[in-house]
């Protein structure tokens, strides 16, 4: 039997069904070709799907396909479709048609673009985008190339991070899976290594030169942050831990290399320790070359790389130094910069004396009879006064005048007799007696509180002025007479200058510079150019424990002084002698001691404490004075309460019950 009927009877077999199924909407048919021609497949698939289709001359097969399941009308397309693939046709849609070409310019024909999902199952033709989230897609294409046919089409877009793939469906959606699984794998969390002590930029740039070392296959990518000085790692897991591990052995203290370091000081002055580090920088420079011509040239070395400046507005330091020295230098600076105690340094003055005085003497005058003619005279001053000054007294109250009669009166027992005429002889006698007594108790407590090995100063003092010269201008062209006195101005009171030094024995060395000063009672009535001042000066050093008291040094004087006043002969008989002499004993008894007692503060919370109890001892003082007699409206100045004292462990609250920050 001729197999070409038979070919055309299974043919009209499957129209007869397919229009049988098209009529009753569903009913599934069963085609079976035989070397049938594939234009005449085309027609059948056309009344059966009604689709129109426009059919490329150069497509010309001889089609054979079995089935034995019956199929829909849409399975019956998609086995059409994989009849074209099968012979090296594809079927574009274009519009309201569908063309069958060659599948060799399939690329350049506009297919499915861009479906919202692509078949696992169909052949047709469709363009898709893939967005790359995480690899490259310039580094896939040459991995994906070999899995798109010659017909397919597959770019990449770098801007983007993009590929294009242009295939039938099927194979478009295998890839986009491979893809998915590709990108997936390069899915990894990005690492921030904050950096202490090395530059980022510094570290990338070795990772970089040493990625071909550190990483395998695909390089991963490292970035620096110079902001933060931070450096973001991204790549596959084993990949960065290699880089971290590295960037952890580079981020050490200037194992890198040189550096500039910034060192902000709490203690010390930056700007004294600057120019003590600048030395030590050169010395060892010049220590590590084994000096000689080598060690000048390593000093001139030395000062081309070694910068070490201060900033005083944030108290810091800025060093630029090579490893070596940098790390000697900062170990310096971690030893003098430290919280230095304090001393605590109360001085104490203490002067009890007493002054006795004992005064007894007789002055006398006698003229001659008529004219007033001296005769005799014995005016020996007597506790300070004098003939002259009792015959003032006495012209004052012969003249009325009582205020200076007053002022002129001499103090103690004072007797006088005598004669005075016109006629005769005349004669006046004084007889003086005078005791005194005086005792004195002077304490002074001047106290400071200074730095451990820091000079301090307290002065507590007045300046007294003191008549140095004369100057008076004359000459024709000036009237008058300008005169011209000169006043000098010195420090009268206490003055301590201390400068403690702790030692490791918790002793405290003490170089102590102490002046007390003060003008003489005897002096303290008469004019500027007569004043007297007692001085007393201490300077020593001494070493005392912590919290004792030490003398550093006293006076105690005893002193007597008998003077005695009388006339030749007259003076040697006994009882009327008395009548020709004046005497005047003086007793003075000193004792003088200056003591000193320091502590050390060596918390915040001691010093506290100190400062507290003197606070407190000065407004308790001013709470005992009360208000004033003659204003009772007016109060005392008055210190406020002082705050209460926290201790170790006790949480301080604010006034709205809030911790104290």
């Amino acid at each position: 039997m001729n197999s070409r009927p038979l070919r055309i009877l299974m043919l009209s077999a499957a129209l007869a069904c397919a229009g049988a199924a098209t009529a009753q909407q569903g009913p599934a048919i069963t085609p079976n070709y035989k070397d049938a021609d594939l234009g005449q497949v085309i027609e059948a698939v056309a009344q059966v799907t009604r689709k129109n289709f426009i059919v490329d001359p150069r497509v010309r097969a001889q089609v054979t396909m079995l089935s034995t399941t019956p199929m829909s009308p849409a399975a019956f397309y998609e086995a059409f479709l994989a009849i074209l693939q099968v012979h090296g046709f594809v079927a574009v849609p274009s519009g309201d048609v569908i063309k069958i070409l060659p599948d060799a310019n399939a690329r350049q024909m506009p297919a499915n673009d861009l479906p919202d999902s692509v078949s696992s199952t169909s052949d047709e033709i469709v363009t898709q985008i893939v967005l790359l989230r995480n690899v490259s897609a310039a580094q896939l294409v040459p991995i994906l190339r070999p899995l798109i046919p010659q017909y397919g089409h597959l770019a990449a877009h770098p801007a983007s991070n993009m590929l294009i793939i242009s295939d039938r469906a099927a194979n478009v959606n295998r890839m986009v899976r491979i893809i998915e699984r590709i990108d997936r794998a390069g899915d990894q969390e990005i690492d921030v290594i904050r950096l202490e002590h090395a530059s980022s930029a510094e570290i990338v740039r070795v990772i970089n030169a040493l990625a071909p070392t550190v990483s395998e296959g695909s390089a991963p990518q490292v970035v620096a942050d110079e902001r933060t000085n931070s450096v973001l790692l991204s790549g596959e897991s084993s990949q960065r831990l290699r880089i971290k591990t590295l960037i952890a052995h580079l981020d050490t203290p200037l194992e890198a290399g040189g550096d500039t370091q910034v060192r902000y000081l709490r203690y010390a002055d930056a700007e004294k320790i600057s120019v003590k580090l600048k030395e030590q920088a050169q010395g060892a420079a010049v220590a590590a070359a084994g000096g000689g011509q080598a060690g000048a040239s390593a000093a001139a070395s030395a000062d081309r790389s070694i910068n070490i400046w201060a900033e005083p507005d944030t108290n810091a330091l800025v060093v630029t130094a090579p490893p070596k020295i940098m790390r000697s230098l900062m170990q310096v600076v971690d030893r003098l910069d430290i919280r230095r105690a304090q001393v605590m340094i109360e001085a104490m003055l203490v002067e009890v004396s007493t002054d006795a005085a004992r005064d007894l003497g007789v002055n006398w005058v006698v003229d001659g009879s008529k004219d007033n003619f001296l005769v005799g005279l014995f005016n020996q001053p007597v506790a300070g006064v004098s003939l002259s000054d009792v015959a003032a007294g006495v012209g004052a109250v012969e003249s009325g005048n009582l205020a200076t009669a007053a002022a002129a009166a001499p103090g103690g027992f004072t007797v006088a007799a005598g004669r005075v005429q016109d006629t005769g002889t005349n004669f006046a006698a004084i007889l003086r007696a005078l005791s005194s007594d005086g005792d004195t108790n002077v304490v002074s407590m001047p106290s400071v509180i200074t730095l451990d090995n820091e000079e301090a100063e307290i002065k507590v003092a007045q300046e007294v002025p003191f008549k140095t010269g004369t100057y008076s201008n004359t000459g024709s062209n000036i009237p008058g007479v300008n005169p011209f006195t000169t006043i000098e101005r010195k420090e009268v009171g206490n003055i301590l200058k201390i400068t403690p030094q702790i030692t490791d024995e918790d002793t405290i060395l003490l170089k102590i510079e102490q002046e007390s000063s003060g003008i003489a009672a005897a002096a303290a009535q008469v004019s500027n150019e007569d004043l007297i001042t007692n001085k007393r000066t201490i300077t020593t050093r001494v070493l005392v424990d912590d919290g004792g008291m030490i003398v550093l040094g006293g006076l105690i004087e005893d002193r007597l002084t008998d003077s005695q006043s009388r006339v030749p002969l007259l003076g040697s008989i006994p009882l009327v002698g008395e009548l020709f002499k004046s005497r005047s004993v003086k007793k003075t008894k000193t004792n003088l001691m200056v003591f000193i007692r320091p502590r050390v503060i060596r918390d915040a919370q001691q010093a506290a404490f100190e400062t507290d109890a003197k606070y407190r001892f000065i407004r308790d003082l001013q709470i005992g004075r009360g208000r004033v007699p003659l204003m009772p409206g007016e109060p005392q100045p008055l210190l406020p309460e002082a705050p209460a004292l926290p201790t170790p462990g006790m949480e301080v609250m604010t006034e709205d019950g809030q911790p104290e920050q």
